[in-house]
């Protein structure tokens, strides 16, 4: 009789702070981030214009609409409120995993990564190039946990490759960007997967599973389509660059310590180790040049820290507030039973990825009130997880002013080519495809079964 009084009462509490206007700071995020974006980028013309907006600015002004709200509720109390927010081991394991992720990219730098793509290109004929390409970019992105990095490293290859062999820039780049979106899904140094882990309380391993059986058919059914239209196309010359095995070593490691389930601090310690080792003794860095750059990639790493701290502490006032109690009711007025949830969560971080044009804070926006949908829906953590870092995936992957399109569009601008995101949005087939796999993963193979 207590649990029933005590679910009673706790459902009473939160039909009383079902609160609409609690979630204006997230509107007003919003509407000033993107807002601004589509100015800077399409009215006045500035390149990367959405990435001239200064994030923590956007979510400073946020929260400052947070604290201006809710007058029966005191500054000070408020600071409580958001310092609680912050008081999460979640959130700072989250910050930790990100600066030492940054340390070790900073320590193996580009020319590894290059290493990697070159090899592999070294053991194909000229006609699987594109294929190589997309291979190469899921293997970098995954070991790396970046698909901007790993974009900025194979796009200059992946024009190289067009011009060498007459395949189409727009296929060579929206295949590196597709290989690209599959390892920043499934790395376990991705802070998409830090994020959606650790705001969902998971262990990595488990929600690199959940996503490898849903990303790895997209995977072959995109290597399937490259195919068909690599055997159409008439090609002539080859790809060969200088590469060093040794520099691979590094990624090797991260990604099979990743995969069978090493702790991801000691897994990025042994990398960012054999790295210094490697680097060192090949002399392709001097001891000063290596804590350099590994300072400034820990130091690259300090927005997205940012971006958690102060989403989690807007999220703390928004809740309290009764925001996300409105929002919830909201959604399960909209979405049934546990594939409704997790179509839901889909579609709730793929919005607010729209939004902000970033998966990242997408999925540290999400967290909580996903959270709240598992509980409600019986659905396990891992799948939560899992959910919130695919959808988001696959709307980051095609959006036409995401960082990803932004900077490959740079970079082969930088090398003398013109092309535009709509020329290569045609050829992101493998986001197009993990959106398929996932909408039949969540209606189809779901269907009848637990989602354990």
């Amino acid at each position: 009789m207590m649990k029933i009084a005590k679910k009673m009462s706790r459902k009473h509490i939160n039909v009383k702070k079902q609160n609409p206007i609690a979630l204006l700071p997230i509107a007003v995020f919003l509407v000033l981030y993107l807002g601004l974006g589509i100015l800077f980028e399409y009215v006045m013309k500035i390149p990367m214009g959405f990435y001239n907006v200064p994030i923590i600015i956007a979510f400073l002004v946020a929260i400052l609409v947070a604290c201006l709200q809710n007058r029966s509720v005191k500054f000070d109390q408020k600071l409580e409120i958001m310092a609680q927010g912050l008081a999460d081991k979640n959130i700072i394991t989250m910050l930790l995993i990100f600066l030492t992720a940054g340390a070790f990219v900073g320590v193996v730098g580009r020319s590894s990564a290059e290493s990697v793509a070159y090899f592999m290109l070294s053991l194909i004929p000229a006609r699987f190039a594109v294929m190589v390409l997309f291979v190469v970019a899921c293997f970098v992105s995954i070991a790396m946990g970046t698909s901007v990095g790993t974009i900025t490293l194979i796009v200059p290859i992946a024009a190289a490759v067009s011009d060498a062999s007459g395949f189409g820039l727009p296929l060579c780049i929206g295949s590196v960007m597709g290989g690209a979106m599959f390892g920043d899904n499934l790395s376990f140094i991705s802070d998409t997967t830090i994020a959606a882990c650790n705001g969902q309380g998971c262990q990595m391993k488990d929600k690199f599973r959940e996503n490898f059986f849903i990303a790895l058919p997209a995977a072959v059914m995109t290597l399937v389509v490259i195919a068909i239209l690599s055997f159409r196309t008439d090609i002539a010359g080859a790809v060969s660059q200088e590469y060093h095995l040794l520099q691979i070593v590094p990624y090797i490691l991260v990604l099979f310590g990743g995969i069978a389930g090493i702790n991801v601090f000691v897994v990025l310690i042994i990398g960012i180790i054999s790295g210094t080792v490697i680097m060192l003794a090949t002399g392709n860095t001097a001891p000063y040049d290596l804590l350099t750059n590994m300072g400034s990639g820990a130091s690259g790493m300090f927005e997205t820290c940012m971006v958690a701290v102060l989403v989690a502490a807007m999220c703390a006032l928004i809740r309290e507030y009764g925001g996300f109690d409105a929002l919830l009711s909201g959604i399960y007025r909209m979405f049934r039973g546990k594939r409704g949830g997790l179509l839901g969560m889909g579609l709730l971080v793929g919005l607010i990825d729209i939004a902000t044009a970033n998966n990242t804070v997408a999925i540290v926006m999400a967290n909580p009130i996903a959270k709240e949908m598992a509980q409600k829906y019986d659905i396990t953590p891992r799948k939560t997880a899992s959910i919130l870092d695919t959808f988001s995936c696959i709307f980051q992957g095609m959006i036409p002013y995401g960082a990803q399109m932004l900077v490959a569009i740079s970079a082969v601008h930088e090398l003398g080519h013109e092309v535009s995101a709509f020329n290569i949005l045609p050829y992101l087939f493998y986001p197009m495809l993990l959106l398929v796999s996932s909408l039949v993963a969540v209606f189809v193979v779901e269907n009848g079964r637990k989602f354990n």
